[in-house]
C-alpha cells in the first residue's frame, strides 16, 4: 500500500531528494516550501504522515505543527533541523512533534523512525466494532450485543448510508415496504420504534458509535462504523 507523505522544506533540492529516497520505501511524497500552504494540506487531510523542517524561510516548522495540531490533525510528524541544540528540539517536540531528526541523517534512519511512530498512532487510533451478519452479533473487546433480524437489517441500511442521512420514508420502505403497509397511517411510526430499540442496545455498552438524528433529513450513524462480516 502506497502511504502519502508530506514534506515541508523550503529547499527545493533537499525537498526533491527526500521525496526521491522516500519514494524507494514505499512513500508517496509531495513536497512544500511553505508553512501556509503545507497547513492546508495537513487540514485537507489524506496524508499518513508528515516531515517538516524547523527553518521554513521566514516562516516556522514549529509554529506550522503547533497550529496543524490545535486544528486537529492528528498524523505523525517528524521535524528536521541542522541545529542540534536541546532548546530547539524541546520546542518542536513541545509544539506536538513526535520525533526529532537533526541534520545530517542517514535515510534509513529517517524511514525506521518514521514508521515507529505510524506503529504508534495506529496503536492509539480508536478500532471499529465488528458486526457478524450471520449471528447478528455487534462487538467490541468485552462489549457484544444481539440484534433482531429486522434490528439488523436498519443497522446495516444506516451503516451502507456512510454519513449521509437517511429518510424515514426511505428506511421505511426498504425494510417494510414489501409488507404492503406503506399506505397505513402512522405506517412510518415503526421507523421510529426501532430506531429506539437498536439505540438502547447500544446505549447498554460502548461500541463506539450511535444513531444520530438529522432534522428534516432523517438517520445516520455517528462515530465510527462497524465493520461488517459475514
Amino acid at each position: 500500500m502506497t502511504l502519502r507523505l508530506l514534506i515541508v522544506d523550503d529547499d527545493p533540492g533537499i525537498a526533491s531528494a527526500l521525496a526521491r529516497g522516500m519514494a524507494i520505501h514505499g512513500y508517496e511524497a509531495q513536497t512544500e516550501m511553505r508553512a501556509d500552504t503545507a497547513l492546508a494540506h495537513l487540514l485537507g487531510g489524506g496524508f499518513s504522515a508528515a516531515i517538516v523542517d524547523v527553518m521554513l524561510g521566514e516562516d516556522s516548522g514549529i509554529d506550522l505543527v503547533r497550529e496543524a495540531r490545535a486544528a486537529g490533525v492528528d498524523v505523525p510528524v517528524l521535524m528536521l533541523s541542522a541545529l542540534s541544540e536541546v532548546e530547539q528540539r524541546a520546542a518542536g517536540l513541545e509544539a506536538g512533534a513526535d520525533d526529532y531528526v537533526v541534520k545530517p541523517f542517514s535515510l534509513d534512519e529517517l524511514v525506521a523512525r518514521l514508521r515507529v511512530q505510524e506503529k504508534r498512532a495506529e496503536a492509539r487510533r480508536p478500532q471499529p466494532a465488528t458486526f457478524r451478519k450471520s449471528i447478528r452479533l455487534l462487538c467490541l473487546g468485552p462489549a457484544e450485543v444481539t440484534l433482531t433480524e429486522r434490528e439488523a437489517d436498519l443497522l446495516l441500511l444506516l451503516v451502507g448510508q456512510g454519513s449521509e442521512p437517511l429518510a424515514r420514508g426511505d428506511i421505511f420502505d426498504a425494510l417494510w415496504g414489501a409488507d404492503g403497509a406503506a399506505d397505513a397511517p402512522g405506517s412510518e411510526n415503526v421507523v421510529d420504534v426501532y430506531i429506539g430499540y437498536v439505540r438502547k442496545k447500544l446505549a447498554r455498552q460502548d461500541f463506539g458509535f450511535g444513531i444520530r438524528t438529522v432534522r428534516n433529513k432523517g438517520f445516520c450513524i455517528e462515530g465510527i462504523a462497524p465493520q461488517v462480516l459475514s
